[in-house]
């Protein structure tokens, strides 16, 4: 008899005690039981954000994996649905891999044949039990009204890989092409058969018939990616303007499995990078091999932007999982039955060169505001009477700190489990070395970018914590299990520091039901 996979999805979530888990964020997307791990499909609906990502409803028992499916109107409260793409059919029966959406409209809809709004594309994995031999294959899911979903009758859309890559062939991003309109391109990450990482390019007219462009090249790179790591995984492209000059560029985001560049930074298992150019076909010019990461936290991987129509424009947002591979051991698999979590959206930016990600949901302007400056404490430490008795909040600093103010930040918990976040001397230091998990990393230091000015902000959300320095320029996600009796936060200085801007705003736990 064959497994009613939905079914016992709906089981396992009916049962699920992860919302019960002080550790549970409040304002993140969560899986509702069990593992999630890369965003998938995002889109923006009219006024309603859909966050589709991977879940495993049965892990660690069963690695199989689905897209569950969460969606919120302020990107705050999220609310759980059904899962949306079951691993029920002969081309993803070992998993519905990562992908991404599109949203049609007008005369593009009346002519893609399956005449659906919603586009949801997905890469089908299957691996013989006999010789773990693996096919990936490129899938297709439509919907109407993101309620009921739809496997494209003519799956799979590319059966395998092309030839000169391995079965390493993954994690479609489907984009119109702003150069040819009507068309459509798709860019997959891949492995070549010489075991090293690139990106390939299809081509469509109706979102079916796929046509094989070419390899995805860097001409003024100075072969900088031409052996970047052995595998590539989760490219997208996406069109960001410049802050200052108004110039639109394209910035390549993706993550390449294998490198070690002799600089710091990339300590995590695999790191998350991007770098800038225009795209030509299927060269990116005006990219001189330069990279950095996309985030310099312990955990952080695999963002996408969200997906628009034309006709309803709106910021660049991003979303990557708080994660990261072989990091599932966390303490909320022992407590709650459940592991990892989306980041916060964030709008996104360039400022000469470098990407700029603030959080989507600025503070708004009647946020308390306090100058919270005074007499220090005989520790050296400012009280945050705000953040008092609060496990999930928002808050962003601003100082007058020259090079001789000392070292200032914010401790999150107790002096017995917390995490540190601090700068000094042109530096971020984290410290979460007696918090409860500190497995991947304990302690990390990070150069500022020059000319980062002396604002912190940070959201924590009970065990998850995303901080911004200098406006956006520096972005560090970290999961944070200080003790669940821990709670607010208090302000760290080595000598009186003048605070020019404090505003703080704390949020309720989550009403979560499916």
């Amino acid at each position: 008899m064959t497994e009613d996979l939905k079914g016992l999805a709906l089981d396992a979530i009916a049962t699920s005690a992860a919302a019960d888990d002080p550790d549970y964020p409040s304002f993140h997307v969560v899986p509702p039981v069990g593992r999630l791990n890369d965003p998938n499909g995002l889109l923006v609906d009219g006024a309603t954000y859909h966050a589709f990502y991977q879940l495993s409803p049965f892990h660690p028992h069963r690695k199989l994996v689905y897209w569950g499916h969460s969606s919120s109107t302020d990107l705050l409260h999220w609310h759980h649905h059904e899962p949306t793409i079951i691993p029920d059919s002969f081309y993803d029966r070992s998993g519905a891999y990562s992908g991404n959406a599109i949203v049609l409209e007008g005369r593009e809809l009346d002519l893609a044949p399956a005449q659906a709004a919603y586009q949801l594309f997905y890469t089908g994995n299957l691996k013989d039990p006999v010789t773990d031999e693996r096919t990936a294959s490129q899938c297709l899911v439509t919907s109407n009204d993101l309620t009921s979903f739809t496997k494209w009758p003519g799956n799979p859309l590319i059966p395998t890989h092309s030839q000169g890559y391995t079965a390493h062939f993954r994690d479609p991003q489907v984009f119109r092409d702003p150069d040819r309109p009507g068309e459509y391109r798709m860019l997959i990450g891949v492995q070549r058969t010489n075991e090293t990482g690139a990106a390939v390019l299809y081509r469509s007219r109706d979102l079916v018939a796929w046509e094989l462009e070419g390899e995805l090249s860097f001409p003024g790179a100075g072969g900088a990616f031409d052996s970047f790591g052995y595998m590539w995984e989760c490219p997208g492209l996406v069109r960001v303007k410049d802050e200052d000059t108004g110039e639109d560029w394209d910035v390549l985001i993706w993550c390449p499995q294998g490198i070690t560049p002799e600089r710091e930074g990339f300590e995590n298992i695999f790191p998350c990078v991007y770098t800038v150019g225009h795209l030509v076909g299927t060269e990116l010019w005006d990219t001189d091999g330069t990279f950095h990461e996309v985030d310099r936290g312990f955990e952080f991987y695999a963002p996408q932007a969200f997906a628009r129509r034309p006709s309803e424009p709106g910021p660049v947002l991003l979303t990557g999982w708080a994660g990261n591979a072989s990091e599932d051991d966390q303490p909320s698999i022992q407590t709650g039955r459940w592991v990892h979590a989306l980041s916060l959206p964030r709008a996104l930016s360039l400022r000469n060169g470098r990407l700029i990600q603030r959080p989507a949901t600025d503070l708004p302007d009647d946020a308390g505001q306090s100058a919270l400056v005074g007499r220090p404490l005989e520790t050296g430490q400012y009280e945050v009477v705000e953040l008092r008795g609060h496990r999930s909040w928002q808050l962003r600093l601003e100082a007058n700190a020259a090079p001789s103010s000392g070292a200032w930040g914010l401790r999150i918990g107790s002096d017995q489990s917390h995490v540190d976040i601090v700068l000094d001397e042109g530096a971020l230091r984290v410290d979460r070395s007696t918090s409860r998990y500190t497995q991947y990393g304990a302690v990390r230091t990070v150069t500022l970018p020059e000319g980062c000015e002396p604002v912190l902000e940070i959201v924590h959300d009970r065990s998850l914590t995303e901080v911004f320095v200098g406006d956006g320029i520096l972005a560090f996600t970290l999961r944070s299990f200080v003790d669940v009796s821990s709670s607010g936060a208090r302000l760290l200085v080595e000598r009186p520091l003048e605070l020019t801007s404090a505003s703080t705003r704390t949020f309720p736990p989550r009403p979560d039901a499916l």
